[in-house]
């Protein structure tokens, strides 16, 4: 392997690993590892906003947003780090905008804001417009924003390089294992900190609105080398998801008054949540849609519903959706502005992760203590400001807020840390698995592997679950597990063999699915995403506290508890 040394290595070019790079001071060695090209990553696809209580277009506090998070979190979010992310985001905004990024502006010139999801005015009142944004391109602004500014600091990016294994050694991070998609050379990259900015694990289903990048990569490598995993059984599906493909349909297309409408042409979440709609969270409208569905109320009779957006007019829906409007005249040959959007929950964003404080430094047990070198940021980090359950618009303020402040602490952790000496192993089980798999000249291919997973999950451990769902969908995975070793992979060259990385892939999501899996089993509540129709209520007295599970390679994972930081907001019926 090629070796290189740094003080800092960045995981990831998307929302979260360009924050950390930009708190980084200059004078300190940083590499930046991207498995795409940075303007590829998915934080481009987010659409609608990002909140803050900046009170431009209509009065608003963070201790309001504070509430609207906790609450939205079903009660599971850290209060504390919560406290940081909503105190803070005003200013973050404002960073972007002195940055270069183009929000779109109210008529007097300042930020307009738009209202979204569970975000409500005086404790829960009524909704408030707090989602900063740029028309439905906002995740691609940002993207673009702070690309730049990485490039006008001289940043060197290793693009197109895909980390196959994190190097752990007695609670200390050594670096990182990659391959060079171009050659298939590997590369070992020593650091005295790490940051793991990779993103979800969306495409461990089969219907998702997550680019086919977003693989759980950071989660695995991390569980496999020792790290726990928390809250791994609350996934967020996005009610609007565009039928039947599952591409976003942003919450900002509800909050410019889009209406969801069943088969009757009825507006039925005025039946789920008659205070504030179509704008309610995201689990309640999901929940809402299958239930709708299950009577018989679906489009034509099938699994989706429609959003209604013909009433905006042509203008309003080129001006502030723009990608949405393109989206469903490419993909469907609709036109939203004459036709209702055909819709249904789609896979969306992982809400547990690599458990961090609110530094951003890696826990390595639920007593707090660290993985010395280790952070995570964004959404394969679990801090965690969004508990069961999250808000639209929080996920880009969570990578702003806390892709930051693990920069940041890395930063200052590096400039007193010395490069730890990287063991003789390091690498050699990645390198075993590739060897392995190359030799192989009978067995199943990765595209049949990946599908039968993705149809596993999707089928037992979505929206709505039970044990006996889950016990099937935990022995498929466990299956395909051991089908994995045996895949044939057909291209036996190095340059850009996407089919061996796709090999990675599929072992990384399996290792993520068994964690939802067996965390989701455990879970014998129903709790904001966590849905189980054999436990439907929430239980604080046995469940309000965050999972830990942990890699066993082979026997069932092990489980521990973290308790919920709580604070001012105490646990009450989530009522909207």
């Amino acid at each position: 392997m090629e070796r290189h040394e740094t003080d800092i290595l960045v995981v990831g070019a998307g929302g979260a690993g360009l924050s950390a790079l930009a708190a980084i001071p200059e004078g300190l060695r940083v590499t930046v590892l991207s498995k795409l090209y940075p303007y590829r990553s998915h934080t481009g696809a987010a659409q609608g906003g990002v909140s803050a209580a900046l009170a431009n277009v209509e009065e608003d506090k963070p201790e309001w947003h504070a509430f609207d998070t906790v609450k939205g979190s079903d009660y599971l979010g850290d209060q504390d780090a919560i406290k940081v992310m909503c105190d803070e985001a005003p200013e973050a905004i404002l960073d972007l905008e002195r940055k270069g990024l183009p929000f779109s502006r109210t008529p007097e010139g300042k930020l307009d804001q738009r209202p979204f999801g569970g975000h409500t005015r005086n404790f829960g009142e009524a909704p408030v417009r707090r989602a900063c944004y740029s028309a439905d391109r906002t995740g691609h602004m940002i993207l673009h924003t702070l690309f730049q500014q990485a490039v006008r600091r001289g940043t060197t990016f290793h693009s197109e390089f895909q980390a196959v294994e994190l190097v752990i050694r007695d609670d200390v991070c050594r670096g990182m294992v990659a391959v060079h998609l171009a050659t298939g050379k590997r590369h070992l990259f020593a650091a005295k900190a790490v940051i793991l900015a990779t993103g979800g694990y969306g495409r461990c289903f089969a219907v998702t609105s997550n680019a086919h990048s977003l693989t759980g990569d950071g989660m695995s490598m991390a569980w496999e080398a020792g790290v726990p995993l928390q809250d791994m059984e609350f996934v967020q599906f996005h009610p609007t998801g565009l039928h039947p493909l599952g591409i976003l349909i942003t919450e900002g297309a509800r909050g410019e008054g889009g209406i969801l409408r069943n088969a009757s042409g009825e507006r039925f979440m005025e039946r789920y949540a008659p205070t504030i709609k179509d704008l309610a969270p995201r689990d309640l409208v999901s929940r809402a849609i299958y239930e709708e569905v299950k009577v018989g109320r679906g489009i034509g009779g099938g699994d989706y519903v429609h959003l209604d957006v013909t009433h905006l007019g042509s203008k309003a829906l080129e001006e502030k959706l723009p990608d949405v409007t393109g989206f469903v005249r490419t993909y469907i040959r609709r036109d939203p502005a004459t036709e209702p959007i055909p819709v249904k929950p789609t896979t969306h964003y992982a809400m547990g992760g690599i458990p961090t404080n609110i530094h951003g430094q890696a826990l390595a047990d639920g007593e707090g203590n660290v993985v010395a070198g280790l952070y995570a940021a964004g959404e394969t980090a679990c801090v965690s400001v969004h508990g069961a359950n999250r808000l639209g618009t929080n996920s880009l303020l969570d990578l702003l807020i806390f892709g930051r402040r693990s920069g940041s602490d890395a930063a200052t952790f590096a400039a007193d840390a010395s490069l730890a000496s990287m063991p003789n192993d390091a690498g050699e089980r990645s390198a075993a698995f590739s060897s392995k798999i190359r030799a192989n000249t009978m067995g199943p291919k990765v595209g049949e592997l990946r599908h039968r997973m993705q149809v596993a999950m999707m089928d037992d451990c979505s929206v709505f679950r039970n044990e006996e769902g889950m016990t099937k969908a935990a022995r498929v995975i466990d299956e395909i597990t051991d089908d994995v070793q045996n895949v044939v992979v057909e291209d036996k060259g190095k340059a850009f063999n996407y089919e061996m990385m796709s090999a990675f892939e599929l072992q990384s999501m399996l290792l993520v699915s068994k964690a939802i899996v067996h965390s989701a089993k455990r879970r014998k509540e129903s709790r904001g995403a966590h849905s189980r129709a054999d436990y439907p209520n929430r239980d604080d007295k046995n469940w309000l506290n965050h999972s830990l599970i942990t890699y066993e390679s082979q026997s069932a994972p092990k489980f521990s508890n973290r308790p919920v930081a709580l604070g001012d907001f105490e646990p009450k019926e989530r009522i909207y």
